[in-house]
């Protein structure tokens, strides 16, 4: 018998993760030659202080070694309800989704902060 795989994220999880990567914006700010700061916009969830971006990424690109190059991504959010256990998937999903749009397919080494649903994972090529 053929393994079957089985989706079971919920339609209404699943229209969640699909509005909110299709509303995402960026603003861009240069920290140092080697490193950049991206601002993360999403449509429903916001910063509780300012109002603003929920999610902040930073980028540092390892210049130096060049042996074994990767880019170290370093993913923040700041709005308390994507730090809820339940949203785990809707944070990774993002998570993916901002590695792909601004990091490309580099070898990535990746820190997300998001309270309970703060990981680390290693992209290769």
């Amino acid at each position: 018998m053929d393994d079957k795989i089985i989706d079971v994220v919920d339609e209404d999880l699943k229209k969640q993760i699909e509005d909110e990567i299709k509303g995402m914006t960026f603003t861009k700010n240069f920290r140092s030659p080697t490193a950049e700061e991206w601002y993360v916009f999403l449509p429903n969830y916001k910063d509780p202080v300012t109002g603003g971006a929920p999610g902040k990424t930073i980028i540092h690109y390892n210049l130096y070694d060049t042996k074994h190059i990767f880019i170290n991504t370093t993913i923040i959010f700041d709005d308390p309800a994507l730090h809820k256990n339940e949203l785990h998937r809707l944070v990774y999903a993002i998570s993916d989704e901002i590695v792909n749009r601004l990091v490309g397919y580099a070898d990535t080494l990746l820190s997300v902060h998001s309270g309970e649903n703060s990981y680390n994972a290693e992209y290769r090529q």
